[in-house]
Order: C-alpha cells, then sequence, then structure tokens
C-alpha cells in the first residue's frame, strides 16, 4: 500500500516533536551500546547478531525471530548459518596476518572453512585491498557464491614475502537460521510507523551500528510514551533478505496499516543529512521528511530510488509497496 496525499504539514504524524529537557537524547549511553556492539562479528545470520539484539534487548523488549536454512522467502532462499571461530594467514617466516580476533574485517564474509598451505601466488587469488586507499581494510562478502578470502591493506600486501603461506578459516558454514528482532508499541490507532536497520555487517561504526544505535533510543523514547497516537513497528533485520524475512511473515498486517516509515543507514558522520526516496518519490514518508529537512537542514542531499539503496527497495517493491523512505 501507498499513500500519496500530501498532508498540510508534518503535524499530522508528528507524535515526537517535543522531546522534554528530560528525554533528550542520551548521547553517552548511545555511544556506549556503539561501544559494546562494535567488536561484535556479525554478518547475515550468526550467533553475532544473536548477541548484538540480546544486548539490544538490555534497553528495549525487543522480540527475536528465526527463519531456518532453506526458507523461501518471496524468490530468495535463507541461506545456511554461518559462525567463525578463528582465522588467520601465517607467513613462511611465522607471523600471524589478517587476524579476524583482532579485526573481523580481515576475514571475507561468509568465507568457507578451510585449512591449508598454498603459494603465495594461490593466495594472492583470495585477497582483497584498495590500491587507492593503501592503509585500509576493505569490507568484502560473499553471501551467496561459495568461496573463501582475506581483506587486508594493500600497503601490507604488496609487502608479503615470496613463499608458502598457511591458510586457516576455521567457520562453520551449516543449517541454522537466520534471526532478527522486531517490537511492536500499539498506539490509539492501528496506523503504523515502521522503522528499521540493518544488523547484519561486523565492526564498522557509520555504515552498521549508526542506525541500530539510534533506532534503539528511539525506541526506548517512544517506550516510555503513555500516550501514542499512531502505533510504531521497530525492526532490526539483516540487510535484504533479513527485510524480506520480515516482509513476508507480516505482509498482509503491513499493506493494510503501514502509513509511513525509514531505514536509518550511515547516519552517524558529519556529513549532511540525506534522504533517499520511497519508489513512488510522493508519498507520506517523502513529504514528511523533504518538508523537515527543507526547513531545518536546507543542504540535504536527496536521491531518488533508482540513485541507490537499502531495505528500501525490499519494502517498495512492486507487490509489497510499503511507503518507506531511507534516510
Amino acid at each position: 500500500m501507498s499513500q500519496s496525499t500530501k498532508p498540510d504539514s508534518f503535524e499530522s504524524l508528528n507524535d515526537t516533536a517535543a522531546l522534554p529537557s528530560s528525554r533528550q537524547p542520551d548521547g553517552d549511553g548511545m555511544y556506549h551500546l556503539a561501544e559494546e556492539l562494535f567488536p561484535i562479528g556479525r554478518s547475515l545470520t550468526g550467533e553475532g547478531v544473536r548477541e548484538s539484539l540480546r544486548i539490544i534487548q538490555k534497553h528495549i523488549p525487543l522480540e527475536m525471530h528465526e527463519v531456518p536454512t532453506g526458507a523461501s522467502v518471496f524468490d530468495w532462499t535463507v541461506p545456511y548459518e554461518w559462525n567463525v571461530r578463528e582465522a588467520y594467514i601465517i607467513d613462511p617466516y611465522g607471523n600471524r596476518l589478517a587476524d579476524y580476533s583482532k579485526c573481523n574485517l580481515h576475514l571475507l564474509g561468509y568465507s568457507e572453512p578451510i585449512r591449508k598451505t598454498v603459494s603465495k601466488e594461490e593466495l594472492e587469488e583470495h585477497l582483497h585491498s584498495i590500491p587507492e586507499q593503501p592503509d585500509v581494510i576493505p569490507y568484502v562478502i560473499s553471501y551467496y557464491e561459495k568461496r573463501w578470502g582475506f581483506c587486508l591493506a594493500d600497503q601490507q600486501r604488496q609487502n608479503l614475502p615470496a613463499g608458502n603461506y598457511q591458510v586457516v578459516i576455521d567457520a562453520t558454514l551449516e543449517p541454522g537460521a537466520l534471526t532478527y528482532g522486531s517490537l511492536y508499541l500499539p498506539g490509539d490507532k492501528q496506523s503504523e510507523i515502521l522503522l528499521s536497520a540493518s544488523i547484519c555487517h561486523p565492526s564498522l561504526a557509520n555504515n552498521e551500528l549508526s542506525g541500530p544505535v539510534l533506532l534503539t533510543w528511539i525506541a526506548k523514547y517512544l517506550c516510555s510514551r503513555k500516550n501514542r497516537r499512531l502505533s510504531y513497528r521497530i525492526v532490526f533485520v539483516p540487510e535484504t533478505i533479513g527485510s524480506l524475512c520480515f516482509v513476508s511473515q507480516n505482509l498482509e498486517t503491513l499493506q493494510s496499516r503501514v502509513i509511513a516509515g525509514y531505514v536509518l543507514t550511515c547516519i552517524g558522520d558529519s556529513g549532511p543529512f540525506s534522504y533517499l526516496s520511497s519508489r513512488p518519490g510522493d508519498c507520506l514518508s517523502d513529504h514528511v521528511a523533504t518538508q523537515y529537512l527543507e526547513e531545518h537542514y536546507p543542504h540535504f542531499r536527496r536521491y531518488s530510488y533508482l540513485d541507490r539503496g537499502g531495505d528500501e527497495r525490499q519494502y517498495g517493491f512492486p507487490g509489497i509497496d510499503l511507503p518507506i523512505g531511507s534516510i
């Protein structure tokens, strides 16, 4: 369902316009939550997602849902569950490189388990770096193609000595489940606002944790309100397949109740706000967001649904048609 009626103002949606001083955002608390979540190795599935959701449950009464491996979700299939115990490379001199325990970005996401000795030439076929940014470790994934690999700074990669290397990826890739979290807060009306954030990336602060941390504090505020005019549905999902699992299990309810909503992502840096519109581009979410941003942050950037995208693509896919934008 999409809503294309433009309101006279966003006050018709605004349950939270004036936060009392006692309910202003708790910056220290948000930062500490980000610190606690940052080291955890998250992916589409696995214990890292569950551990992260359990930590968020300390703040809000989140319900966890499990969708088993192999389940059909529209035209997708829930993949095997991936868990990592340790992963590293040992160079010809016995030095440990690309150690997952020191930085979980070192391991290609969803790498197959492996333990073998390889030549430098063979190892190079499984390494990822960014020559244009020689000091950074890239984040690379392979959810739906079986392979293994490591990521490291290009400066380190260019200095690898010749010889044989030991490669260890102590991981499991087997039937399990995909996990997501949700919280429903009923209001006087059944009309719902849907707020969503991704919970699947490893140690990435802005790209991953800014969304879930902000959404946790929004949910805390909404929980504290004794009178909510509208209802709210809060979800923490692995990107793409997780949002599709959530939608598939709640499609009829969402289509009949959701009048507006947003995906919150990459919202922790110092750059200008960005708004990525819903697929129609003129739903209630779009009017509310752009009216507010134009008034308070006139230099914000606006993107269309076709420019780039995250889970608003899944929420707005033809046949699902939820009026969701991305902030």
